[in-house]
């Protein structure tokens, strides 16, 4: 018990974030925004990982980029944007779904009614093409012998 307590101990600084006191703001309002925002902006280091997240230097320079457009005065969707602008679509963890990404979110549901109505056409085919003979009473008469009934 003490061993799993002393390893929960050990990483739980990792669950907290990767945000530094020195890249925090003064105006908790300001920062709660920028946190916010960078749980939703993708590390391209890390790739699966928030820039909140992340240890990663680049991601550092995110964040700080990120808070000083707010501080700027820009507005969530103006910060993102200029993120955007700089590092592509790839930034997002949850891409628009407009354009070519239109087709990657279609991808998915289309496929599997794709694949769906091949299996039901299959199945529904190799049903038609059993064979439907009725056993003769000789027949029906051993598989009963066979079976014990």
């Amino acid at each position: 018990m003490t061993r799993l307590l002393i390893l929960v101990l050990l990483f739980l600084p990792m669950v907290a974030g990767a945000v530094t006191p020195d890249e925090m703001l003064e105006d908790p309002a300001l920062e709660a925004r920028a946190r916010e925002i960078s749980q939703g902006l993708r590390c391209p280091v890390c790739q699966n990982e928030s820039i909140d997240e992340s240890n990663a230097e680049l991601a550092h320079d995110l964040r700080v980029l990120l808070r000083e457009r707010l501080v700027a005065g820009d507005s969530d969707e103006e910060a993102v944007q200029y993120i955007v602008d700089r590092y592509g679509e790839f930034v997002l963890l949850r891409p628009t779904a407009s354009g070519i990404n239109l087709i990657l979110w279609l991808a998915g549901p289309i496929l599997l009614i794709l694949a769906l109505s091949v299996g039901y056409m299959a199945v529904r085919a190799r049903s038609r093409s059993a064979p439907q003979a009725d056993l003769t009473d000789e027949e029906q008469a051993r598989l009963k012998e066979l079976t014990g009934g």
